[in-house]
């Protein structure tokens, strides 16, 4: 078998865009015609240009190779250009084309992915979404702690048993910075409102993007931990693994850590120094499912647990799902809200989501396919990218902005 030909979509994703603005998609067809459908994730160049990257690696690592080859890829790729190390950018192109190698594994075995990682461990995977905003809210989620315990309890109601929220105000470029205790207290005031919304039948999973300094991470730990939440998540930046540390080794609230790492020597290198209770690769940017596996295996050495991040489409969520069914140490899958509306249009069967929790499929390979009509409908015609931050110095007025 031989990969003969190689597809990229940049897909715009409707309004509200919940996931981002769009998704960078890749088809690879083998010679007997098989289909594999990968997605990079969040990289830091716009996506047409993210898209370029994927075919020009592809043109020289992978067309005219037997994609069940996945390590030998996985070398070439990582060391193309003489790099070998951690490229967050190269790492989102390489995890699209390897997951769509893992998609075409499946199908030619007729097994799903996870079946060929260790075999299915969970039946069924439990989930969280973040509290999103909604037109006609009077107000906006993360500016009112009435209106997001209002958010928290309608997606209990739905059947989430975790909700994530990011209460401390914008991501800033300029690195972790102190919190005033009045950005601390607006942010105890959310997660109060909304622990009284949803008592115990719900998690809290607090976020705050690498904001913080170590001592000012852990000022804020101690001030949440009152409310019991699940983990606090990224709260110095990821470069800083010593700051990581401290702030594990101080916090009453376990953390969680991951989204913007790749490959499995920068999630060693948090676990070694432990750093983290939870890893959270997103494997459209970690290094793809048998990387992702690598990385669940190391956690599990150091009694980490395994909470796939996603935001970005569905094909990247259908990898994160193999992974999660055949890991032993998961422990929750972060999902957009339900994987309804343009989510579940993007597929030709959507993804079973039911009462909380993710249904793996049994389908071959990733167990979804590609709406290419629905895709192809769809271009995404912006330039931004697909997430940013706040690129200009903080004053106090910017600590209160989204």
């Amino acid at each position: 078998m031989k990969v003969t030909e190689v597809e990229t979509f940049v897909v715009g994703n409707p309004p509200p865009s919940f996931g981002g603005a769009y998704f960078v998609i890749v088809k690879v067809v083998t010679d007997d015609a098989l289909v594999g459908y990968g997605e990079a994730y969040g990289a830091t160049f716009r996506s047409h240009v993210m898209a370029a990257a994927i075919e020009d690696l592809a043109d020289q690592c992978l067309i005219g190779r037997d994609p069940h080859h996945v390590e030998l890829f996985w070398r070439r790729a990582y060391s193309r250009g003489f790099t070998q190390r951690p490229d967050v950018t190269l790492q989102a192109a390489m995890s699209a084309l390897e997951i769509a190698c893992w998609d075409i594994i499946g199908k030619a075995a007729g097994k799903p992915c996870y079946e060929l990682l260790g075999g299915r461990v969970h039946e069924a995977l439990r989930s969280y979404t973040y509290l999103y905003p909604r037109p006609g809210d009077r107000a906006h989620v993360y500016q009112d702690a009435e209106m997001a315990a209002e958010r928290a309890a309608e997606e209990v109601a739905r059947g989430f048993t975790a909700v994530k929220f990011d209460p401390a105000g914008p991501y800033t470029a300029m690195g972790g910075h102190q919190p005033r205790l009045v950005d601390i207290e607006r942010s105890v005031t959310f997660l109060r409102t909304i622990r009284e919304a949803v008592g115990g039948q719900a998690d809290l999973l607090v976020g705050t993007h690498g904001q913080f300094t170590a001592g000012g991470a852990v000022r804020f730990a101690h001030h949440i931990a009152p409310f019991d939440p699940l983990w606090f998540e990224e709260p110095v930046p990821p470069d800083d693994i010593p700051a990581l540390a401290k702030v594990a080794a101080q916090s009453p609230v376990p953390i969680a850590t991951g989204e913007r790492l790749t490959t499995k020597y920068e999630f060693a290198r948090v676990l070694e120094a432990r750093g983290a209770a939870i890893v959270q690769p997103d494997l459209g940017r970690s290094g793809g499912l048998l990387e992702g596996k690598k990385i669940a295996a190391l956690a599990e050495a150091f009694g980490a647990q395994l909470a796939p991040h996603c935001y970005h489409g569905p094909i990247g969520l259908a990898a994160n799902i193999q992974l999660a069914t055949c890991s032993p140490n998961f422990l929750i899958l972060e999902c957009i809200q339900d994987i309804s509306g343009f989510h579940a249009d993007l597929l030709r069967r959507p993804i079973t989501w039911e009462a909380g929790r993710v249904i793996p499929p049994t389908e071959p390979g990733l167990g979804v396919e590609l709406n290419e009509d629905v895709a192809r409908a769809n271009p995404y015609t912006g330039d931004a990218t697909h997430l940013s931050m706040w690129n200009d110095p903080l004053d106090e007025t910017d600590l209160f902005k989204r």
